[in-house]
């Protein structure tokens, strides 16, 4: 069993859509970076409001913004690219962030986790079966959005035998166990996004 300790954030109550940020901010703080969710937020976290035109919803491409607020339970989130550019903004200096969306488990588990380094991962709240939709036009053209509903992401911060430990921001969570073949299928689901961070020499 590999499981690295994390300092633990939960979303509930004042980040009910910023699974993102937690998840990121918990690394962050791992890292050994003094910030805050909310100084992520406003500093390094691109957001765009969803608009109604024409008695049509318009929104943001994940993979550009976060979209809408992950302050308001109404709105969504956002894909690796999002939060990889706003870690580039808030540590790129001092680490490589790389967008590992795709990469096998083997690949996070042994490039990462077993170097004592935790990742960013997109899946499912609570394991549950993803959800197609809803859907909106997207704000710069280009068509229409479908999001897969019951999208999370939290920090992937061990491995069992039999599963995955998570630092899991949702409902204060904590660390918590998944069974492996529920968690690869989940995170297939959300295209297999995930977020590594490398120390630079």
């Amino acid at each position: 069993m590999v499981k690295i300790d994390v300092p633990y954030i939960s979303q509930k109550g004042k980040y009910p859509t910023g699974c993102e940020s937690v998840s990121t901010v918990m690394l962050l703080q791992f890292l050994g970076y003094d910030i805050s969710v909310d100084t992520f937020i406003e500093n390094y976290l691109e957001c765009r409001k969803f608009e109604m035109r024409d008695g049509q919803i318009y929104g943001a491409d994940p993979n550009e913004h976060f979209c809408g607020s992950p302050y308001s339970e109404d709105d969504f989130g956002c894909y690796a690219p999002v939060i990889k550019k706003a870690l580039e903004k808030a540590i790129g200096e001092s680490y490589d962030i790389i967008d590992e969306t795709g990469k096998p488990m083997e690949w996070l588990l042994r490039n990462y986790i077993d170097k004592g380094m935790p990742v960013i991962f997109w899946a499912c709240i609570d394991m549950r079966e993803p959800v197609t939709g809803p859907e909106w036009k997207l704000l710069d053209g280009g068509g229409v959005f479908t999001w897969i509903s019951n999208e999370h992401c939290m920090l992937l911060v061990g491995y069992d035998a039999d599963g995955y430990y998570f630092n899991d921001p949702y409902e204060g969570h904590g660390v918590i166990h998944y069974p492996k073949a529920l968690v690869e299928n989940r995170h297939r689901a959300q295209y297999e996004m995930a977020v590594g961070v490398i120390k630079k020499n």
